[in-house]
């Protein structure tokens, strides 16, 4: 079956459709900047969660620190990529990526917390990675 909708030239992109393509990756953008910041300074203050219910012991013996100790790094990690995120968001959306596939797959190996993982996988592959690669799609591309 033939489609019955005309496709726009490889160059040009409606006033509407960029209109869509920036509204969606600015929503990304604030989404992916903010709340790894927010999660990240949680992690001194234990507010929204107990983070160290979430960490894999494994990792405690591969990096031979505390579990709060770990946290706190975790979260100065977590504020940079958010800020990246928002000053540069291709650059920052990857990261971002990395960083939540990162955090799935200590909790796959570990088998607890799989919802979580999949979520996170999710939010990195449908979220952060579409944030980085509609960047090229909008005006902020040449500072990204």
């Amino acid at each position: 079956m033939s489609s019955s909708h005309a496709m726009p030239s490889s160059g040009y992109i409606s006033p509407a459709e960029h209109h869509v393509v920036h509204s969606v990756q600015l929503t990304l953008r604030v989404l992916f900047g903010v709340v790894p910041i927010v999660a990240g300074l949680d992690k001194f203050t234990n507010f929204l969660a107990n983070w160290t219910t979430y960490l894999n012991p494994l990792v405690l013996r591969i990096v031979p620190v505390s579990d709060y100790t770990f946290m706190h790094i975790v979260g100065v990690i977590e504020i940079i990529a958010g800020a990246l995120t928002l000053a540069k968001p291709r650059i920052g959306g990857f990261i971002v990526m990395a960083w939540l596939i990162g955090i799935a797959l200590q909790l796959l190996v570990w088998g607890r917390f799989l919802d979580i993982a999949v979520r996170d996988l999710v939010m990195a592959l449908g979220g952060a990675l579409t944030l980085s690669r509609l960047t090229q799609f909008t005006s902020e591309h040449h500072e990204s």
